[in-house]
Formats: structure tokens, sequence, C-alpha cells
């Protein structure tokens, strides 16, 4: 966790942060290498694509990808042997439907999936403590990645990934998906066209934070690797079917899976909403390629809500506004803009877009999925390339920190580091179980 950062990383950092006004997916990054697959450019090349993680969320993403012409699904890998099936038969069922030939095979070690030369790119849908493992595996073993939000479980994780799809000329797409839907890409068009004048305050609506595990000790069902699932997380945290849902009579997870609420396995709402709305207020105030300075627990925050000030003053809070929907208000000298998903609300008409869909199924994204299939074949960062996952990921977990640690957090964006805080900075990672490693 080096303090020290050289020109070209500075200048790109800042490159992402200062971009002025946005398309869907407009952020540019340096080309890397074209496989010699894709040189020709041929759509008949398809794009071999394996799943790793098969729950509720893999089989959204499923029903997007497959649906794009060039995209084949040739594997499926999850510890569950329900998930399994289910992804198989509704892929199969596709394909079939369809009248197309495709070979899919499925896997429980996701490291087999990996060896296969055939594939070109892996979606990772699992829960958040095997995203850092598995992606950094997949760069080096060349693939591309589409990778679900939060980025990572720990900011440490984050910093080596972003270096695993740099150092291996990987593209790696986050799934935050917003930033690929019209009412978002215009509200932070709004904001940094200056139209609201100078912001002062951005309200988040994420939720809060990861609660104690207080579910009661079950016995694993035959057909879940229950220590494979765990992977570099503590033994100590022992099986409830709401960890890994069971599915119900219509093959669907009866729950979304709850290791995200708990302390320990995932990072809450702050981390599972504030990585699609705290992602927003940074995209919109041109911090994508840094962050807070100072973070602040509802204990310390003027507003009495976890609290995060920026340099230039401009402050984003976790906290209810008007209507209650999860979604971000920002509000500046000139008006206001407030958007949530198949919403959009301002004080002036002239804030507005065109329109908004209403009906919009936001969990099956097709053109955020095509941006970064178009990126496998061009070979340029698609519109959220790893180092903004990551820096939107590090203000959720920096949120996490302070409200274990109730206290206020100074944080250097540019170096990543804590500013003379040993007790924060043992929070950056945590001890993985042998043999699980990120070298």
């Amino acid at each position: 966790m080096s303090s020290k950062m050289n020109r070209k990383d500075f200048l790109r950092l800042s490159a992402l942060g200062l971009t002025s006004l946005i398309a869907p997916w407009q952020v540019s990054a340096a080309s890397v290498p074209i496989s010699a697959k894709f040189k020709k450019n041929e759509i008949n090349d398809k794009i071999n694509v394996g799943f790793i993680g098969l729950g509720q969320q893999a089989i959204h993403l499923m029903a997007g990808f497959i649906t794009i012409p060039e995209v084949r699904i040739v594997a499926g890998c999850d510890v569950y042997d329900i998930k399994r099936d289910r992804f198989k038969n509704r892929v199969n069922k596709y394909y079939a439907a369809q009248g197309i030939k495709n070979k899919l095979d499925m896997y429980i070690h996701y490291e087999e999936l990996l060896a296969r030369k055939d594939i070109d790119a892996v979606v990772i849908a699992t829960p958040d403590h095997q995203h850092a493992i598995m992606a950094i595996a997949a760069c080096r073993a060349g693939k591309d990645v589409y990778l679900e939000k939060p980025l990572t479980f720990t900011i440490y994780e984050g910093q080596q990934l972003v270096k695993a799809v740099r150092e291996n000329t990987r593209i790696l797409q986050v799934g935050s998906m917003q930033r690929s839907m019209d009412e978002f890409v215009h509200a932070a068009n709004i904001v940094r066209e200056g139209a609201l004048g100078k912001i002062s305050l951005m309200k988040a609506h994420v939720g809060e934070g990861p609660k104690p595990y207080n579910l009661p000790r079950q016995e694993v069902p035959k057909g879940l690797d229950w220590d494979l699932w765990l992977g570099p997380l503590d033994t100590k945290w022992y099986y409830n079917h709401e960890l890994n849902p069971l599915l119900d009579a219509d093959g669907r997870d009866e729950c979304w899976g709850a290791w995200r609420w708990y302390q320990g396995m995932g990072g809450g709402y702050t981390t599972d909403w504030g990585a699609h709305m705290f992602d927003i207020g940074q995209w919109a105030i041109g911090k994508d390629g840094s962050g807070p300075v100072e973070i602040l627990p509802p204990s310390a925050s003027p507003y009495d809500c976890l609290t995060f000030r920026y340099d230039n003053g401009i402050e984003m809070t976790q906290q209810k506004f008007d209507g209650g929907k999860l979604g971000i208000k920002i509000i500046g000298e000139n008006g206001w803009i407030q958007v949530c998903r198949g919403e959009f609300l301002a004080s002036s008409p002239e804030f507005m877009p065109r329109k908004v869909d209403e009906k919009a199924i936001y969990e099956t994204n097709v053109p955020h999925y095509q941006i970064f299939i178009d990126c496998i074949r061009s070979r340029r960062d698609p519109n959220v390339p790893v180092e903004v996952g990551h820096n939107s990921c590090t203000v959720c977990t920096l949120g996490n920190i302070a409200y274990e640690l109730d206290r206020p957090l100074q944080w250097n964006p540019i170096v990543q580091k804590f500013v003379d805080d040993a007790e924060a900075t043992k929070r950056l990672h945590y001890e993985y179980r042998k043999p699980y490693t990120l070298d």
C-alpha cells in the first residue's frame, strides 16, 4: 500500500475525475493489445462467455447477455448444485428455442473454467468477498471481466485488482448499470455543465450499514460446498439458508442472498446501494478519480447521518429525502435535481430530461452489457472501468469503517491512505484464511 504515485498514474486518475460532459460510454483510457480473435472485428467471431456465481443476480445478467447476438454463454460455475442446474436449464432452453447449437459446460471450481482457452470473458456475480480473488485470477488467465458491484470487499483488494487489470491489459466493466441509464446520465451532465451552479450538498439515500450476524445455525444442504462458498472468509461463519437461498417453486431465489447485510460477509446497504447512489454523486461532481477527504459517522455529523466531505467543500450524506426512495438529490445555488430509478424531479423545468422510462428493467440492462462486449472488440475501456469502480467502492467502505469506529476519519484519496490513523488503516483489509491469497 505504497503512498507514492507516479505522474502517469496521477494524470490518468485526474482525467477520470475531470471529464466535462458525459455520454453513456465516453470515459477514455489507453488502448491495450487487440486479441488475435478480434483483430478483424468480424461480427461472426462469437465472444465466448463464462459465468461465475449463479445466484439471482447472475440469472438477471444472463437474461441480458444471452440476447446479444455475438455472445455465446458456454460455461457456468457455482458451488451449489441447484444453482448450476437452474442456470444450465435456462441457457439450454433459450438456445434451443432460437435454433442455436451451443455446448454449455458446468463447473464447481472456477479455476477450471478460467483454464479454458476458448473462453474470452467472464461474468462474476458471486458474493462480494470472492470478487477480488476471482477477478484477479481471471485477469491473469487472460479473460476480460464483467464484475458485479461493489467492486471488492476491502479497499486493499480494490487496489490489487486495479493493478491486475492494467498489468494484464484486460477490459473490466463494473456492473454499475445506472451509468448507462438516461436519467442518471442526464443528472450527471446537468451538474457538470454547471446548470445548478455551485453544488453544496448531495443527499444520497442508500440505507444503513451492516449488522452483526445473528441468523440461526443450520445444517449445510447436500449439494452445497460450504467451504468453497466461504473462500477466504473465516470458518466461524456458519451456514444459514438465507446466505445462499433455496429456490422457490418457480425456480427463483427465495430472497436476495442475506450475506450482504452482515458484518464480516457484506457491507450492508452502504455498499449494496451506495455502490449505485454514492457512485452517481462522485460522477456528477467530477470525483471519479478521487474521493472524500473526511468521513463523519452520524454521531459527528451536523446532519446526524453518515457524511462525506470533499476538498472542494461539497458534502454528500446518507439520508432520506422527499419521497423516501433510494436515489440521490443534488442541491446547488441555482436549484436542485432528484433522481431515482424511473423518476426524475427538479426545482425547475429547465433541468428536466425529455423523458424517463418508468418501466425500465434495471437488472437486465442490455446497453450496459453491450458496452462491455463492444469494448472487448475495440480494446478500449468501458464507461465504468476498474478505477471508477474502485473509487466508488472505496467511498462505501470508508463509510462502513466510520460507522464501526464511530469517529471522524481523514482520508487522502490520491495515495489512498488514512491520515495518521493506524486503527483505521487495519481495516483496509483482513487476514484471509489459508491457502487463499491475492498473490
